[in-house]
């Protein structure tokens, strides 16, 4: 019993050596710049899941505004709200819409057709909307650039989903809106081109959020397949959708009525949310000379999955805890240095993931008024190329900022990447809220410099569970970002290199 205990007792102290060994030989993690390293203990505390995913109005909203509120206090911000007793918080009181009841029905003369009860799905913009026995009116793809309201008055308005061949889908604008805008009723779209009923139903079938105290109407629409609509049809004088989609395609084309009624009724479910924005404030030598501003979102989904899924909650490591490291270094690399001319707000917004909500509440109530903002930066999704990569500007050609950007950019040893590839991306991050206040903001970042792997991105990664910190992070890219946001708000907030603003183009890419 001693020698077979003596020999398992060797074997396992040979194990022993042999694993203590292999640890000494393994190299020890090359210890990061102390820059790359506060980005990345920004980003593992703000995607971690104590924060659960960083969802407006939850206990994750509560934790993430006290760590950057904290941060910011600590780098000698002042707080920016200029809302006496909220300090660095200025609320943002959102209305979430959840869709509840839907029901159509449709008339021939006095004869009600049959139709499975979820073969048509209704949805409004309000509480409760309802359109009884109205007249269906025909109006092809809906891409012409008007329509007289006498047409559509009194009438529901049936489209189809499909634009004609040669049409980009991106230049066709919201079709929908636009009938409603002009009068319609409702509309009804035809799902006759790639686009499922259980697709729009899993899309629209979702919370919808607005910003409280704006005027909703109560627009209503509806969406049926093509074979629902063919059985809809049958038996009338214009035969089925692909008779419509023939007409709808002639030089010719005038919309007509389809000899049927219908009814139509959605309600919502209508919950409160209040959230905030952070807002802090590097001073100035002469706040009369406007000022800069640096923003990134705060918020994400929170738990965006259901078991038996492993992982249930979206961290946003990368969309955005990533762009909220970003501008809390840069501030504090700007606090620490000399004085500037004017006063930088660093400002991290809700809801952007909402409908850029945030952003639209700081516009319609800023702590100073919106024409002494000279330039707005915007930091969204970086951190996923590596150091030196060429800079992408969201918002190229859209603003009078481009060529003391193109200049900061030169001087600080880098390059442009050719194009405006990044402009597909305009309306899809805070600075466009900005935009449409004829505020110069933009979104300069070497992520978006590089098209194919920002959309690599948003492929594999973007609004997923998969978006955490343990993820491949480039934090020497983020530490190029860092820098170069430091650069663009030291060159703009100098009143003599940059001594006015101009006037925003309206173009749209």
């Amino acid at each position: 019993m001693k020698r077979a205990g003596g020999l398992r007792n060797a074997g396992l102290g040979a194990l022993i050596l042999g694993a203590l060994l292999l640890v000494a030989a393994k190299p020890a993690p090359k210890k990061l710049p102390p820059l790359e390293a506060s980005l990345k203990a920004h980003v593992e505390i703000l995607a971690s899941d104590e924060f659960q995913g960083r969802e407006p109005g939850t206990e994750g909203e509560t934790k993430t505004l006290r760590y950057l509120a904290r941060q910011w206090f600590d780098i000698g911000m002042e707080a920016g709200t200029n809302i006496p007793g909220n300090g660095w918080f200025a609320p943002v009181d959102l209305v979430e819409r959840e869709p509840v009841i839907s029901r159509a029905s449709f008339l021939r003369g006095r004869k009600l057709l049959p139709l499975a009860e979820d073969s048509v799905f209704v949805v409004t913009s309000g509480l409760r909307s309802l359109v009884q026995n109205a007249p269906l009116l025909f109006v092809g793809h809906a891409t012409f650039p008007s329509m007289p309201r006498a047409e559509l008055a009194g009438r529901i308005a049936v489209m189809l989903d499909s634009v004609p061949a040669g049409t980009d889908p991106q230049k066709v604008g919201d079709r929908a809106g636009g009938l409603l805008d002009a009068g319609a009723l409702a509309v009804v779209t035809v799902l006759d081109g790639e686009r499922g009923l259980e697709d729009v139903i899993a899309r629209r079938n979702r919370a919808g959020y607005t910003i409280a105290g704006e005027r909703i109407s109560d627009e209503i629409e509806a969406f049926m397949s093509a074979t629902t609509a063919d059985m809809l049809l049958a038996g009338s004088a214009h035969g089925k959708v692909a008779k419509l989609r023939t007409d709808a395609a002639s030089a010719r084309f005038a919309p007509y009525v389809l000899g049927i009624d219908a009814t139509f009724e959605a309600t919502s479910r209508e919950t409160r949310i209040r959230t905030h924005n952070l807002i802090g404030r590097i001073p100035g030598r002469n706040p009369n000379a406007g000022a800069v501003l640096m923003m990134a979102h705060w918020d994400h989904f929170g738990h965006c999955a259901q078991a038996p899924a492993e992982d249930l909650i979206c961290n946003g490591a990368i969309d955005n805890a990533s762009g909220l490291a970003v501008v809390t270094e840069a501030a504090r690399i700007l606090a620490k240095g000399r004085q500037m001319d004017r006063d930088v707000y660093i400002v991290a917004t809700t809801g952007e993931e909402l409908g850029l909500l945030g952003a639209f509440a700081f516009a319609e109530n800023p702590p100073i008024p919106l024409d002494r903002i000279v330039a707005v930066f915007n930091v969204d999704s970086t951190g996923l190329v590596p150091k030196g990569s060429p800079v992408g500007i969201v918002g190229k050609g859209l603003t009078p900022l481009d060529p003391l950007i193109a200049e900061v950019v030169r001087k600080t040893k880098r390059k442009l990447a050719p194009g405006d590839g990044p402009n597909a991306y305009i309306k899809r991050q805070d600075s466009w809220a900005l935009m449409q206040h004829d505020v110069p903001a933009v979104m300069v970042s070497s992520s978006y410099g590089d098209m194919e792997r920002i959309e690599r991105f948003m492929e594999d990664t973007y609004h997923r569970p998969l978006d955490q910190a343990g993820g491949s992070i480039n934090y020497s890219g983020m530490a190029d970002d860092v820098s170069l946001q430091v650069e663009l708000v030291r060159a703009f907030s100098d009143a003599k290199r940059y001594p006015a603003r101009g006037k925003v183009s309206h173009q749209t890419p």
